[in-house]
């Protein structure tokens, strides 16, 4: 593994870990996949792992920080920009097509939870990304918009919409920014179960990872400002035709995310498929090796890197 970093088309540096297989022949043209982390994580939370494995089955892989997180340039921190989320991706395209051992005709990605859905984002408009797989995928703008399984109102996002804005005379006149405090440090007593699953991860040595500077209590949150852009993001408008090129949504058959994944899988055309991992939930698949398929993700590259 070693470190690099790349420009973006905004002239933004994006940081990642490239991974290189052992043997791998440097002289020969080689497939490579790249991996993008949960949305309000970094590369060191599941996508490090994610590349890793699939390092091991001969890939030539790369993790990346989006633009505003992690190691990457962007400010503010933590910023909600979707378009140059897929921008990252598609500048990682750049990165890796210019590698002399890597073959720029078998480029594709993997996008865990929010990169999913940024991944598919990038695919539409960069027929580079030749094959593309999402695990545990959010849809962040309908997340946004209508809450998990519809559960938030069109009145209640509308006054989300309005103390948002309000806020921004706050912080344009010199005030404090305001989080979005979706994950504190300490859990409540009365902590609904996807909280507790989310915190089970981010905040307990499994996959706690605080980037240099950044409060512990911020890592994982966004402001309230910033969030309510996802609410312009549809990327799943015009998936199908992302086709021919194949799709693989992989999901847990206990994930409260399952609802993406599905309306995804319908909306594309094909060569689609959707893969349910018995028995797994939603975060089980950032890092539970005895859940995650690789051997199904390895199945997948090779056939359609080929």
């Amino acid at each position: 593994m070693q470190k690099v970093t790349f420009k973006n088309q905004y002239d933004m540096k994006v940081a990642g870990n490239l991974f290189i297989p052992k043997g791998l022949k440097r002289n020969a043209k080689n497939p490579a996949i790249i991996v993008g982390h949960p949305m309000g994580a970094v590369k060191e939370q599941s996508a490090n792992l994610y590349a890793t494995k699939m390092a091991e089955r001969g890939f030539v892989t790369l993790s990346l920080d989006l633009s505003f997180w992690g190691e990457s340039e962007g400010k503010p921190r933590n910023a909600v920009l979707p378009d140059i989320y897929a921008e990252d991706f598609s500048a990682a395209v750049d990165f890796l097509g210019t590698r002399p051992f890597v073959d720029r005709n078998r480029i594709g990605v993997i996008g865990i939870c929010g990169s999913g859905s940024f991944a598919i984002a990038a695919a539409k408009i960069d027929p580079r990304l030749k094959a593309i797989a999402t695990v545990s995928m959010y849809d962040m703008g309908a997340a946004s918009r209508n809450g998990l399984r519809h559960s938030q109102t069109l009145e209640q996002r509308k006054q989300i919409i309005s103390e948002a804005a309000e806020q921004r005379y706050v912080e344009f006149s010199g005030g404090e920014t305001k989080w979005r405090n979706y994950l504190p440090l300490k859990l409540s007593e009365n902590a609904d179960p996807i909280t507790r699953e989310f915190h089970d991860f981010y905040r307990t040595p499994r996959g706690q990872f605080v980037p240099k500077g950044m409060p512990p209590e911020l890592s994982q949150n966004r402001a309230v400002t910033a969030e309510i852009k996802f609410l312009n993001f549809y990327p799943f408008n015009d998936i199908e035709t992302i086709s021919p090129r194949p799709m693989l949504f992989i999901m847990g058959e206990n994930a409260h995310s399952r609802e993406f994944s599905e309306e995804a899988y319908r909306l594309a055309a094909e060569p689609k498929e959707l893969y349910i991992v018995p028995g797994a939930g939603h975060v089980d698949l950032y890092d539970r090796v005895n859940y995650i398929p690789f051997d199904k993700l390895t199945a997948f590259f090779t056939k359609y890197l080929k």
